[in-house]
């Protein structure tokens, strides 16, 4: 007789278990969350419509703000939502979606803070 049994969902590890902590958690990340949101909104909006921040540094940071969104909403919203509702656990292919989308913008990331790093070198030695 073989084990047909497979993974479906893993179950998180809750932060608090009373109510409060909870809350106390959600009010802590949607806190972060919206705060990254505006800064970071506020750097894209403010070099799209700005002509004379059209260049390659502004770019790169545009561009750094975008990834920094995608990777702030990848992994907060779901353990905002987890804090308030009694569910405990996570798909399997949805746990594989945001593993594979936070190394993605982090490695997204990492390639162009190098790239960042690369231009101000050129910037100072010419």
């Amino acid at each position: 007789m073989s084990n047909s049994s497979s993974i479906t969902q893993f179950l998180l590890l809750a932060f608090a278990d009373t109510w409060e902590l909870q809350l106390l958690h959600f009010g802590l990340f949607l806190g972060i969350y919206l705060a990254a949101l505006l800064g970071n909104g506020l750097i894209i909006t403010t070099v799209a419509c700005d002509h004379r921040l059209h260049t390659p540094m502004y770019f790169f940071l545009l561009n750094l703000s975008l990834l920094d969104l995608g990777s702030i909403s990848t992994t907060v919203p779901k353990a905002m939502a987890n804090s308030l509702s009694d569910t405990r656990d996570i798909s399997y292919a949805g746990c594989a979606a945001q593993l594979l989308f936070f190394i993605f913008f982090l490695a997204a990331e990492f390639c162009l803070l190098t790239i960042m790093a690369y231009d101000r070198y050129v910037a100072i030695c010419k």
